[in-house]
Formats: structure tokens, sequence, C-alpha cells
């Protein structure tokens, strides 16, 4: 029977260890990054409600007023990432107003938008279903720069790139009903639309 010298040992043990302490980061880290995932896909839907509640009530024709609106959704006054959820940020936050046609659902306005809050106001009260007649609010998550009908997910990133975690971030859509849309109290809307 041959004894193992104490050095001997002692490189067994090292050797165990490394073993198990690769195992064990590898297990962490993929918990944290499960766990950051959830995080990230429980706050986007909070990021859209904040946006919609902020965009129903903004000048849709005031980019600076629609970038704060943008920076307040994602927590922060000026333009970056959501804390903890990179890389959403405010440019992933995309607000479309839609119409209600008389014979179909939603659909939105693209480029026929009033040219202002009391414009709108006019179209809607003499055609609430008319083209130009801002009624709904969507806000959803989508990839910057896409086109304005399609909404692109965006890759989820984890934390530890040896982490084979990837998958598209949902949507988080919140759509609610328009209502001043920027427009002042007490100002008047002309009869007849002119």
């Amino acid at each position: 029977m041959t004894r193992q010298t104490p050095e001997r040992q002692r490189g067994v043990a090292a050797v165990e260890f490394a073993v198990v302490a690769v195992i064990f980061f590898m297990l962490f880290f993929g918990i944290v990054d499960i766990l950051r995932a959830l995080y990230i896909c429980n706050i986007l839907q909070e990021v859209t409600r904040r946006a919609t509640a902020l965009a129903v009530n903004t000048d849709f024709t005031d980019a600076a007023a629609m970038a704060r609106v943008r920076m307040q959704a994602v927590f922060r006054t000026t333009p970056g990432v959501l804390a903890f959820a990179d890389p959403i940020s405010d440019d992933h936050v995309r607000i479309d107003y839609l119409q209600i046609p008389a014979t179909a659902n939603p659909v939105p306005i693209g480029t026929g938008l009033p040219a202002s809050p009391q414009q709108n106001r006019i179209n809607c009260t003499s055609n609430p279903n008319a083209a130009n007649c801002i009624q709904l609010v969507r806000v959803r998550i989508c990839l910057p720069g896409g086109a304005s009908d399609v909404c692109d997910p965006v890759p989820y990133q984890p934390l530890a790139s040896f982490v084979p975690f990837s998958f598209g971030l949902p949507s988080a859509t919140t759509i609610a009903r328009a209502e001043t849309l920027g427009m002042p109290p007490g100002v008047p809307v002309p009869a007849g639309g002119g």
C-alpha cells in the first residue's frame, strides 16, 4: 500500500476545489442572470405604463416633451439606459398614436398626425372615426430604427458571457385612451373645424 505525501494531497485538493468552484460559479451566475431577466421582463411593463400615462397628456408635436416622456418612463432625467436592464434605454420606448376606424380594430395613424392637439380635438369632434383622429396611445418596447408597424424584440444581453442565455425581451405593450394630448385647459375648440 502506497501512502500519499502531504504535498501530493494538497495538489489533489486544489484540483478538486477548482472543479467545484467552476461549477459553483457557473451555477451562481446562471441564477443571477435568470433573476435579472425576470426583473427586466417585469420592469418593461412598468416602463410602458409610465410612458403611456405621460403620453396621453403630452403634446405629440413637441419633440422635447416627447423625449422627456421617454426618459421619465425609464426612470431617468437624461438620455440613457434603464438601471440594471442594459440594453433597454429611452430609445427603445416607442409611442404610437392610433385611430379607431368604424369597421376595424385600432390602427396606427402614421404620418397623417394632426397639426396640434387642438386640431386633433377638432378632427375627433367632427368625425371620431377619421383617419387623423387620435383616440388611443400605444407604447411598446422595440428595437429603435425599425419600421413603425413592426416591433422587433430587444435581445436580452446576459451579464456573464459564458452563460448561454439569450432570448428576445417582451414588447410589453400598454394602450390607453388619449386624454388632453397636451392641449392646455380652457382652450376653446373652434366650431366647424376651421
